[in-house]
């Protein structure tokens, strides 16, 4: 199938492999444009997002899944939660999905440039919706538009920003602080959103 962004149409590739010992199916988003021919190009990072997390919500569709929690982790996923609630939100798919979101130390410097507002316009996901947003979109930006629209949020890492976690219980999201036993501490977290 093909995605619209910036009114360019971009092939979506989807690929499936399994993990033979335990029978785990594996998909994966690919395109030519944006990551398997890729240079070391930064300046296409926030269209890239996009694509990617249009990407994944197309392929769950197509795929006719209904997730219960999709966990978006790192600077690629962030914009995810704010589909999942606009773009997305009248979707079958979509209707009782949860969205969390994990918070990661700042580990590269990401900036999406100010096109990434006209980048992620699709449906009822208007670029005027991010007017409140910091317009370079760096990863602090990024983070709090992914708190903004998740049902959780997760602190991945010991030393993940403390405003973040702070901008989080500011706006009533639920929360889970860092555990090393993060397994059964997740599975509850996911019970209690």
């Amino acid at each position: 199938m093909n995605l619209i962004i910036n009114d360019t149409d971009h092939p979506l590739i989807i690929k499936v492999a399994s993990i033979p010992s335990s029978h785990v199916a594996v998909y994966f988003i690919d395109n030519d444009d944006y990551f398997s021919k890729r240079r070391q190009v930064i300046e296409d990072d926030g269209e890239r997002a996009v694509f990617f997390a249009r990407g994944v919500l197309e392929t769950i569709k197509k795929m006719r899944w209904t997730p219960d929690i999709i966990h978006c982790q790192g600077w690629m996923s962030a914009s995810v939660p704010f589909y999942v609630k606009t773009a997305y939100a009248d979707e079958p798919s979509f209707a009782e999905t949860k969205v969390v979101t994990s918070l990661f130390s700042e580990s590269q410097p990401v900036e999406l440039g100010e096109k990434f507002a006209q980048s992620i316009a699709f449906r009822d996901a208007k670029p005027e919706m991010l007017s409140a947003y910091d317009s370079r979109f760096n990863h602090d930006t990024l983070s709090k538009l992914a708190i903004d629209y998740s049902d959780g949020v997760i602190q991945a890492s010991k030393d993940v920003s403390g405003a973040l976690m702070k901008y989080a219980a500011d706006k009533n999201v639920p929360s889970l602080t860092y555990t090393e036993d993060f397994a059964g501490a997740y599975e509850e977290f996911y019970e209690k959103i």
